[in-house]
């Protein structure tokens, strides 16, 4: 029966007007992902009213190639100019960036784009033939639970931390604090607003993520004096696959990082941003004796961070297909462009629309596809970017940088936290403190935050809340291991 609703899927999407709209969706993808600022959600939400004369399985295609190429293409300037371009390349940086300024720039980006299509690849196939099951799984996931999984998140801190805790500690705690900036998620109050009518919903993290790396690394250039021969990097530009040895070296963590960042995926709200740092600690943790060490330009990281966002875009529509609940900010834009079509997301949908359903499961593995054959062509063009002269380039990016935090929510306000965010991020290099924690602490902070506050509302005190979730229990003793490891090491060392 499976194989009858794969093959049925398999001739809707050889359709060439199917087939057009899949690539050019992929195409856009690439190139919004690519723009800092420009993030999928964004995209897709302004290309959706043109899937209201599409039939439904092209309307999808269409934004889900966007989808796919927006998480993908968030890795090259997080790569090139140590920027991400979505918030889910972000855990790009660590290793990408170091890659680029060795020449090694198409290196990495023809890794992320092999990591990338495995990841995704993982993902639609446990979308395909585990749905239901993971979907059961990751509905056991209440406040106690997302609370224990933010907590794990921040303990990544101490590997993204550098040769100083105290200063990766310090840059995270900066990071939880701006978080706190807004409404009070429980009670309703103004924190630290500052009668700024702007602040009330918060600092946008994109911005604030737009300015510590983009703007901050922009000053840091100008500080140290442009000069177009002395500041240009030879790239190495090699053949259109990596290497037998690049292959060998990232096809355990690409494969390990997929199910990771499928399942992370699968659970409402998490995103790519968690599951990509989620996955880079982890290959962190496990592969201990690598060269170079990871910060330093180790494929390996590019590989654990790409796969892994990458991995929640098939997990992100699990719960969104089976049970009519969105992911992330995506699928929820996915769910309305179904409901144009009178097609409801839910159980529903295997019964009632199975030939929709397979068509968008195939179409989304061909997705991938398309998107390692666009990324490899486009490796060593997108390296040589990196050798336009330092002098053009950066107020380009300047710009770039300001017109996507501008773009996020049609406010200027959000391009003056960017620019604030930059001379933090600058001053912040200077001192020598790592900008990572600080992105983590933004990202997981308030999911921290809401959860357990929750949690102590609904359950009668905190050990109420640990034993009424096995689940919670378990995640938090991670995190106290992942903590406790390396100081065990140290002092056995």
């Amino acid at each position: 029966m499976v194989v009858e609703h794969i093959a049925t899927g398999v001739s809707n999407v050889m359709d060439p007007a199917v087939l057009a709209v899949m690539i050019g969706g992929v195409l856009l993808g690439m190139l919004m992902g690519s723009i800092p600022g420009m993030t999928a959600t964004m995209t897709i939400a302004v290309m959706l009213s043109f899937t209201f004369t599409m039939e439904p399985a092209t309307g999808m295609m269409l934004l889900l190639g966007i989808y796919g190429g927006a998480v993908y293409a968030g890795s090259i300037p997080a790569i090139l100019i140590r920027t991400p371009g979505t918030p889910s390349a972000a855990a790009t940086i660590f290793d990408g960036y170091p890659l680029s300024q060795k020449g090694e720039a198409g290196r990495a980006i023809r890794v992320a784009t092999i990591a990338s299509f495995v990841g995704g690849f993982i993902s639609v196939l446990a979308l395909m033939f585990f749905s239901p099951v993971i979907a059961d799984a990751a509905m056991q996931f209440r406040s106690p639970e997302f609370f224990a999984l933010a907590i794990f998140g921040l303990t990544i801190i101490a590997s993204v931390s550098g040769d100083s805790l105290t200063k990766g500690m310090i840059s995270g705690l900066l990071g939880m604090l701006v978080a706190t900036v807004g409404i009070d998620p429980v009670s309703g109050y103004q924190r630290f607003t500052f009668d700024v009518p702007e602040l009330l919903t918060g600092v946008e993290f994109i911005a604030v993520m737009i300015g510590l790396f983009g703007i901050a690394e922009g000053l840091r250039k100008y500080s140290q004096g442009i000069s177009d021969e002395q500041n240009k990097i030879n790239q190495q530009i090699t053949g259109f696959l990596p290497s037998k040895s690049d292959l060998k070296a990232i096809a355990p963590t690409s494969v390990g990082s997929g199910v990771i960042g499928s399942l992370i995926g699968a659970i409402p709200g998490a995103g790519g941003d968690i599951a990509a740092f989620i996955t880079y600690n982890e290959a962190t943790r496990w592969l201990k004796d690598t060269m170079p060490s990871f910060g330093d330009g180790n494929v390996r990281g590019v590989a654990a961070a790409e796969s892994g966002n990458n991995a929640s875009t098939g997990g992100a529509l699990i719960p969104t297909f089976t049970l009519g609940i969105p992911g992330d900010s995506v699928s929820a834009i996915l769910i309305g462009a179904l409901l144009v079509h009178n097609v409801n997301a839910g159980p529903e949908l295997y019964q009632d629309e199975t030939g929709l359903l397979y068509t968008i499961f195939v179409g989304f593995l061909l997705i991938y596809v398309f998107i390692l054959i666009f990324g490899l062509l486009g490796a060593n063009y997108w390296a040589r970017l990196i050798n336009i002269p330092q002098s053009l380039i950066w107020p380009v990016i300047f710009v770039l940088c300001v017109v996507g935090a501008i773009a996020l929510r049609g406010n200027v306000f959000d391009a003056w936290i960017m620019l604030a965010a930059g001379g933090l991020g600058f001053i912040m290099r200077l001192r020598g403190y790592p900008l990572a924690p600080m992105v983590l602490g933004l990202i997981l902070a308030p999911i921290a935050e809401e959860n357990l506050r929750r949690s102590l509302v609904i359950y009668d005190g905190p050990m109420e809340v640990l034993t009424a979730s096995p689940i919670a229990v378990v995640v938090l003793l991670l995190s106290v291991a992942t903590i406790l490891l390396p100081v065990v090491r140290a002092m056995r060392s």
